[in-house]
């Protein structure tokens, strides 16, 4: 993690340093009761310090984007007094005509709501730098969903009642569109760049120390957030279409559609925030352009090969051990958990003058063995 405030609540550690996901300590554990549901303790961790962050990062900024696409919403689906949308309009007329028709009230009201929602873009636009290319793509994926929705909409006013086969595969086109720009675009850019970020800035050779920033830079709740979103879109956006697909004169206008219009889309903007929000958080302060590594070779900004060392393993258990030998052949040992230092085994350590070990006890099975033995050595022909 490479931004941060003071220490999150709820279960973290208490500390004046950037928080990290590491120390949030959850009160009770699923897996306790059973082993099986390991795997939401630690989507329940991720969630904890989400939570917390946002409590301490989200401001005035967040708030006011919040609010400009309640209001955008609201205004837009305001009929209250008007019945321009519960009477359904005048279709004979179309695109700029039918806006430029509208009541005096209805117009105001929409053009407040554009207002609005361009507020909404520019508030992401400054906030999220180093997403704004990602941005873009996932506006786009949204108006595509919408568009889609609409179009499927046009001849089956009751869709998916009484739909056809073209009115799914317009509506499967719009949705493919948004899972290559949302999944294959967007989430892959993020994930690989997360990667780098991660092996070139918190490489160390003991494992134990790459396996906490692996976790501290976890991406679980962030994917499950994406998911969300795109879920909510295509909520919002049927929704809204089925509000006002039916054909005048509308007996049945549905005032419970347009609420879930309202509500849907409010939470699929407060998605989106929080997908635009996460990685500037954990990458922003280390100026990572958020690219996956084709974009990169494409660029010809590819990160150069890393000398990577070979990794000790365990000769009883094969795990690995956090000895490293280097391409030079020399071998290193860390100091102990409470000093930082490296250096060859047996010789002195340069931050606290200790005697570096020349056995170390194996992190899985706890077997204490020679260092000389975690390395392979190749057969001499």
């Amino acid at each position: 993690m490479d931004e941060g405030g003071t220490a999150p609540t709820a279960g973290a550690a208490s500390s004046r340093e950037s928080p990290r996901l590491t120390d949030v300590q959850l009160p009770w554990r699923f897996a306790d009761r059973d082993e099986r549901l390991a795997l939401l303790d630690i989507f329940l961790e991720d969630f904890m310090f989400h939570l917390a962050i946002m409590k301490r990062q989200w401001r005035i900024g967040e708030l006011t984007c919040l609010g400009l696409a309640f209001a955008g919403m609201v205004l837009g689906a305001w009929d209250l007094g008007i019945g321009e949308l519960a009477g359904g309009g005048d279709y004979n007329r179309v695109g700029l005509s039918g806006f430029q028709n509208l009541s005096d009230l209805s117009l105001m009201l929409a053009l407040l709501s554009i207002i609005a929602w361009v507020g909404v873009f520019v508030t992401l636009w400054t906030r999220y730098p180093i997403m704004r290319e990602n941005l873009v793509y996932l506006w786009i994926a949204m108006i595509a969903v919408q568009l889609g929705s609409i179009s499927s909409h046009s001849k089956s006013p009751d869709f998916p009642w009484g739909s056809t086969g073209t009115d799914w595969v317009i509506l499967g086109i719009s949705n493919l569109i948004l899972f290559f720009l949302a999944i294959v675009v967007v989430h892959r850019a993020v994930i690989e760049t997360r990667d780098i970020h991660v092996e070139e800035r918190h490489s160390h050779p003991d494992p134990r120390v790459v396996q906490k920033a692996w976790r501290d830079h976890s991406l679980r709740a962030w994917s499950l957030s994406l998911g969300m979103w795109m879920i909510m879109v295509n909520l919002m956006s049927w929704s809204g279409s089925h509000a006002i697909a039916q054909r005048p004169p509308i007996a049945d206008y549905s005032g419970m559609l347009v609420a879930m219009f309202v509500v849907t889309g409010f939470l699929s903007v407060a998605f989106l925030m929080h997908v635009l929000w996460y990685p500037q958080f954990m990458l922003g302060g280390a100026e990572d352009r958020i690219q996956s590594v084709r974009a990169r070779e494409v660029a010809g900004e590819a990160p150069e090969p890393v000398a990577r060392a070979e990794q000790g393993k365990c000769p009883i258990c094969s795990g690995p051990t956090p000895a490293v030998r280097h391409e030079s052949g020399r071998i290193e040992v860390p100091c102990s958990e409470e000093c930082s230092g490296l250096g060859k085994p047996g010789t002195a350590c340069s931050e606290c003058d200790t005697v570096l070990p020349i056995r170390i006890e194996c992190p899985s099975c706890s077997s204490n063995t020679t260092i000389v033995s975690h390395f392979s050595r190749p057969e001499a022909w």
